[in-house]
Parts: C-alpha cells; sequence; structure tokens
C-alpha cells in the first residue's frame, strides 16, 4: 500500500452514454486521465438548477488522474460537455496499491 498524494479520482456525469463515451475517450487518449470508469446503468439525480427542483436520469464517469493534470482535465471535459456547469468533483486518494499508482502516474505523464 503507498499513499496516494497526488492521486485523484474525478466524478463527472453526463446527460446520455453517448456524451459519456465521447468525453471518456478523448480524456484517456490525450493522457489527462489514465483510466475512466463509465457506470453503464443510468442513475437519477435530484438538483436544483436556476431556482427550480430538477430530476434528471445521468451517468456517471469515474476518472482517475493526477494534480498535474487535474487543470487541463477539467478543461476537456468542459470543452466537450453539453451541460452549462458540468459536475467535476475531484477526491484525493489516500491511498492505494504502489503498482497501481505508478501505472496511473505514468499513464498521464
Amino acid at each position: 500500500m503507498k499513499a496516494g498524494g497526488r492521486s485523484l479520482v474525478v466524478l463527472v456525469t453526463c446527460g446520455t452514454l453517448s456524451e459519456s463515451r465521447k468525453i471518456a475517450r478523448r480524456v484517456v487518449q490525450k493522457k489527462l486521465a489514465a483510466c475512466v470508469n463509465v457506470l453503464l446503468s443510468p442513475m437519477n439525480s435530484f438538483y436544483t438548477w436556476k431556482g427550480k427542483l430538477e430530476v434528471a436520469r445521468e451517468y456517471l464517469l469515474v476518472m482517475k488522474t493526477t494534480r498535474n493534470r487535474l487543470a487541463e482535465l477539467e478543461k476537456e471535459v468542459k470543452r466537450l460537455h453539453s451541460y452549462e456547469a458540468p459536475e467535476f468533483i475531484a477526491l484525493l486518494v489516500a491511498a492505494g496499491s504502489k503498482d497501481y499508482l505508478a501505472w496511473l502516474e505514468s499513464s498521464v505523464r
């Protein structure tokens, strides 16, 4: 086990599966994320937008990246995303497999 420190998990939601796949493919190709998991089953999201309660079917992306790539990843997600203000939440990885974290870092260089 190794301390995470520089590794992040980023959560992004999309309104369609095709948009989710497009974003996942692009950010991995550009080495902004080492891996992106696309949850294939839609979820119901409840939120307030412009003063109105909304309910939407969304697909969740779970992206693995590093602090060094985070700003570029966010910029690319915003460029590709159809939402005015897409969810983009980065969570610090406290610890993980030494081999996996080494692979993650080498994949986004």
